[in-house]
């Protein structure tokens, strides 16, 4: 054992390593070991603090961005069939918008489109009627007028109450005319004149007596004056079938509350 001690010692003192300017490359030294844990102490504090200051806000912001591109980009399947019923829409209607001005297609023909589009008008419809009822002699004439009336002022209230809620513009930039401003016909959805038309023609089907051929041309005349709003460019096809559909219901509407004769003559004694 006294003999192996030397031995152990001389090799200690031979060997390179231990030498001390080579002892920094074996073992780190206590300062930087000590300013390494310093360092990342600080800055896990660092990192606890801005966790700690982030508020609610950005933590449910955080979590609430994820899940809104995932609806963006997986959007569910009524989503999908409803943008593309509307891409349809949009393009159908901008392609039958062939009278929309005067460089399309049919621009020649964009007066006598309009002129149908009159006839269809709420305005010409009421002081009609106004100057029928005037005229009437008879009291079943004036209860259908009275009616007519009536049925004509809901149309306008009722037209110009959705188009405030669903504010959707035409398929093309054009603004309305004076008469539509009247009738507070100035966006699209849904066609004021295809709601009116509907209604008048199931009006005058179910209270005048009528030959075939003058229904067919009523029946017609609905339909062109419908189509008549898609050319110029001021409706989409949706708000055309639209406006049938509500031009109906509000006949039935007008079938529910209808006025008595004796209730006509006296709102005309009235007035």
């Amino acid at each position: 054992m006294p003999a192996s001690q030397p031995r152990s010692r001389a090799r200690d003192r031979n060997n390179v390593l231990n030498r001390a300017e080579f002892l920094s490359l074996n073992q780190p030294l206590k300062g930087n070991q000590e300013g390494r844990s310093s360092s990342r102490k600080q800055s896990g504090q660092a990192g606890a603090a801005g966790a700690q200051s982030s508020g609610p806000k950005e933590r449910r912001q955080s979590q609430q961005l994820p899940e809104e591109d995932c609806m963006q980009l997986n959007p569910s399947f009524k989503g999908i069939a409803f943008n593309s019923l509307l891409a349809i829409d949009i393009c159908m209607s901008k392609r039958l918008g062939v009278c929309a001005s005067r460089a399309s297609s049919w621009g020649g023909a964009r007066s006598m489109i309009n002129l149908l589009g009159i006839t269809g008008h709420g305005i010409p419809w009421i002081a009609g009627t106004l100057i029928c009822l005037v005229k009437s002699s008879t009291l079943a004439g004036q209860e259908v007028l009275m009616n007519l009336l009536l049925a004509l002022l809901l149309d306008i209230m009722i037209v110009a109450g959705l188009q405030k809620l669903a504010k959707r513009k035409g398929p093309y930039d054009i603004n309305p005319g004076l008469l539509d401003y009247l009738t507070m016909d100035t966006y699209a959805f849904p066609a004021g004149h295809a709601s009116r038309v509907a209604m008048l023609s199931k009006f005058f089907l179910n209270h005048l007596v009528l030959a075939i051929p003058l229904r067919i041309l009523l029946v017609l005349w609905a339909l062109c004056v419908g189509l008549s709003r898609v050319m110029i460019g001021r409706h989409h096809i949706t708000d055309v079938l639209s406006g049938f559909v509500f031009g109906y219901l509000q006949f039935r509407l007008v079938e529910l509350i209808w006025m008595s004769s004796n209730t006509c003559q006296m709102l005309i004694s009235i007035w």
